[in-house]
């Protein structure tokens, strides 16, 4: 196996790209919608919140976002349509060749059309990590070993965290009121921290799964004497 196609094959990179991509995408509407019930008005500068005056994004600061576009709606519709790419190509389309390159384009293409900071940020994240090297010059060492075997836990780390922020504090909020800072604080570390995590070990697993095995001698067939 080549160094031409990085993490073509690989399962737990397709597996982590594909479920975080999802999470981005999913913020990235999120914040389109605010952008789209405020209309067909121009905002006041490049950095825009995309819920302005709602009591329940306040803990998140309203949502800030940046846009190029001077029309609010058409901001919010082109954040929907662009994060809506970036959920399908996270899926069907890192695996290709230069797959997390065009990861990375649509991530910063979401930014610029009203896709907030955090799902571009993530977007960028996954396109970098899921680029690497093909099949290591070394055999893996144990390090590479024990990263390999947390991916999942990392994933599912950093999956509770995102969840966490949206909807998770949203829903705090309407129950109980505002969160506290400190656990606001701690789901982004334990959100992007869990996103480093997991895209470093299915880089090991990559590596244990693309490493030759090694050749086995020929079996020797047991004669008899006539």
């Amino acid at each position: 196996m080549g160094s031409s196609h990085p993490l073509r094959t690989g399962r737990a990179m397709r597996t982590v790209v594909g479920v975080f991509g999802q999470l981005a995408a999913l913020a990235g509407m999120e914040h389109g919608l605010g952008e789209i019930l405020q209309g067909p008005v121009a905002p006041e500068g490049v950095v825009i919140r995309s819920w302005p005056g709602h009591e329940a994004f306040e803990i998140v600061g309203g949502e800030p976002a940046m846009t190029l576009i001077p029309n609010l709606l058409v901001s919010g519709v082109l954040t929907v349509v662009v994060s809506t790419v970036l959920a399908v190509w996270a899926v069907t389309g890192v695996q290709r060749r230069h797959g997390s390159l065009v990861l990375v384009g649509i991530s910063l293409l979401l930014l610029a059309v009203g896709g907030g900071f955090g799902p571009p940020l993530l977007g960028v994240i996954l396109g970098i990590g899921a680029s690497g090297p093909g099949v290591p010059p070394r055999k893996p060492g144990a390090n590479t070993r024990v990263m390999a075997r947390i991916w999942p836990w990392a994933l599912g780390a950093g999956v509770t965290g995102y969840l966490g922020l949206v909807p998770g504090t949203l829903a705090l909020h309407a129950v109980w009121g505002s969160p506290p800072d400190a656990l606001v604080y701690g789901l982004i570390a334990m959100a992007f921290s869990g996103v480093l995590l997991a895209l470093a070990g299915a880089r090991a697993r990559y590596r244990l799964d693309a490493w030759p095995a090694p050749a086995r001698a020929p079996r020797r067939r047991s004669g008899t004497l006539h």
